[in-house]
């Protein structure tokens, strides 16, 4: 504000300054005036208007100043006029310096009251504007789209992500209606619930589909907040638009690829778990519940599937790892007891890991029962397969030792009789064997068995010890093995000690010593024989036992005889035993 004197151009303090000054002045005029014309009476108080004047130009001091100056002029004029002061001057004189005083200070103190009001509205509105400015700083470079807009859809104001999102200018949008931005299928929707908005309902939010300018379409979370006050018409809207079509996609492809899951474990018959050891819980699918048996649920307690769990396979499930340093593989197969009684076998393969310092457990579960049962089936046709194959070798050669033990007896004219003997009972020794091997599921024995069946009724009555490990023999070699020793049992009978009642037979097999190849050694001692020479049948028996050192069976064969007993050792190689 300026005020023009002469040309020079003059300050508003300086103007405030004049104006007192020329009040002042005018005031003192007429006091002295008046004094001079006889009505001083009154004079003093024509100054108060003065007074106030001036303390409202200007500051207490100078209206402090110009109350004295008043009160001094007023009373030098009396006294020159009268020659003297009265006690009338002297009060008047005395008010007036007090009623100036007062009203300097209330002025002065109200002048102090405005200023702290102005500074406290103009902190205040240096606030709002600091608050303005950062939230247009906000609105306009934030990452996600803002709009305002009025109580009738149309937008006030948008910001710069708001542009690039939608790819119009701000200058396009300005004045364009919400819906412009909406896709036409999804206009419908929008529109019910933006009639809906209200104190009640201020707001709402929900994803939807938004056209750009060039036409494209994008997925968008869009919220709408009514910025009306309450229980009045909606004076403004406020939107915030959320790009989330990346999200949308990546959400879409993992419900898919979820789907996907679901349909390769549906059709694979696989059922998906977990196992918190923390809170001793298990957790499914229906369809890991199905293969249990249990209805559907969404967790159970650890503990409750022991009752279903074989007890011998419930510690690999009911027990986690004590020590895992990271994430391991978890394969295992239990049992499990339907209601029916049925026993399934099923296979947990998963992984085991810590997390927050608690053991679980997580994979797929499958039945395995048929796949074991047809694996087992397989299993017991193809071994019924070879013993049926090994039972029709064994068959075929059957008929080849037969004819080899009709060759290796001797006939005799004159004892017709006594040659059928030892041909039936070389046979029915033979028959005995190979009812001994076909009672066996392998369609072979052990060495044990043939000695203790050919020695059993010796055995029981103490006269006959058989020591050695389990060795099983192979092929065809049991036959031979049992003809050995029926032909060690017989000789012992007619010309050994088991024909005296005294005698004892001690059968013994052990490995050789090293060096031999594994073979085992077969020792058939007898003590306690008749006083006269066993005899050892020539023919046959040479033949079986190999007195020439060439057995039926094995190799390295010996046999030594003393007038109180005998001694058969005899070696099976590594081809003709199964340890």
């Amino acid at each position: 504000m300026r005020l023009r004197i002469g040309g020079p151009v003059l300050s508003d303090r300086l103007r405030q300054h004049l104006v007192s000054s020329a009040v002042l002045l005018a005031t003192l005029f007429i006091e002295m005036k008046s004094s001079l014309t006889g009505g001083g009476s009154a004079a003093f108080l024509e100054c108060v208007p003065a007074i106030v004047i001036i303390a409202f130009l200007e500051d207490r001091w100078p209206a402090m100043a110009a109350t004295f100056a008043m009160v001094a002029v007023g009373l030098a004029v009396r006294l020159a006029a009268n020659g003297q002061l009265v006690g009338d001057d002297l009060s008047g004189a005395i008010l007036l310096a007090l009623s100036g005083g007062m009203i300097a200070f209330l002025f002065h103190r109200s002048r102090q009251e405005l200023r702290s009001a102005l500074d406290v509205a103009e902190n205040r509105l240096t606030a709002i504007e600091t608050t303005e400015a950062r939230y247009r700083w906000a609105f306009e470079r934030a990452a996600l789209g803002f709009a305002t807009a009025n109580d009738r859809g149309e937008l006030l104001q948008v910001n710069m992500c708001m542009c690039s999102m939608s790819g119009y200018a701000q200058e396009e949008l300005v004045g364009q209606h919400i819906e412009t931005l909406v896709h036409p299928d999804e206009r419908d929707l929008f529109a019910r619930l933006g009639r809906g908005l209200s104190a009640e309902a201020p707001s709402f939010g929900l994803e939807m589909r938004l056209r750009r300018k060039d036409g494209t379409v994008f997925w968008a979370r869009v919220t709408l907040s009514w910025s009306g006050p309450e229980k009045q018409l909606p004076m403004g809207i406020f939107v915030v638009f959320e790009d989330i079509t990346e999200r949308r996609a990546a959400s879409e492809a993992l419900l898919s690829q979820k789907e996907w899951l679901d349909l390769a474990l549906l059709a694979g018959r696989l059922g998906t778990w977990r196992v918190d050891y923390k809170e001793r819980i298990v957790s499914g699918s229906d369809q890991f519940w199905e293969i249990l048996g249990l209805p559907p649920a969404a967790s159970r307690p650890l503990d409750e599937l022991s009752a279903i769990i074989h007890t011998a396979d419930w510690p690999k499930l009911g027990a986690h790892s004590e020590f895992i340093a990271a994430t391991a593989n978890y394969d295992a197969e239990v049992r499990v007891r339907r209601s029916d009684g049925q026993f399934r076998w099923i296979a947990l393969r998963g992984r085991e890991d810590i997390r927050d310092g608690y053991h679980q457990r997580f994979g797929i579960a499958a039945d395995l029962t048929e796949r074991r049962q047809t694996t087992l089936l397989r299993a017991a046709v193809r071994r019924q397969e070879r013993l049926i194959l090994e039972q029709r070798h064994r068959l075929s050669n059957l008929f080849a030792v037969i004819t080899a033990v009709v060759k290796m007896i001797p006939a005799s004219d004159q004892d017709i009789s006594k040659y059928r003997g030892d041909l039936l009972e070389r046979i029915r020794a033979l028959e005995s064997t190979h009812l001994l091997l076909i009672n066996n599921a392998e369609l072979s024995s052990t060495i044990r068995d043939i000695v203790a069946h050919a020695l059993r009724p010796y055995a029981e009555a103490h006269r006959a010890t058989i020591t050695g490990p389990h060795v099983r023999i192979v092929g065809g070699a049991a036959e031979s093995f049992a003809m050995v020793v029926h032909e060690l049992t017989t000789n012992s009978v007619k010309h050994g000690v088991l024909g005296n009642s005294q005698g004892q037979v001690e059968v013994r097999w052990g490995v050789a010593p090293e060096g031999s190849d594994g073979d085992i050694v077969f020792d058939w001692i007898e003590r306690g024989g008749r006083n006269a020479k066993p005899v050892l049948r020539k023919g046959f028996g040479s033949i079986v036992l190999g007195a020439d050192g060439t057995p039926l069976v094995g190799h390295s064969s010996k046999l030594e005889m003393s007038p109180g007993g005998l001694r058969y050792q005899l070696r099976l190689s590594q081809g003709e035993i199964q340890p």
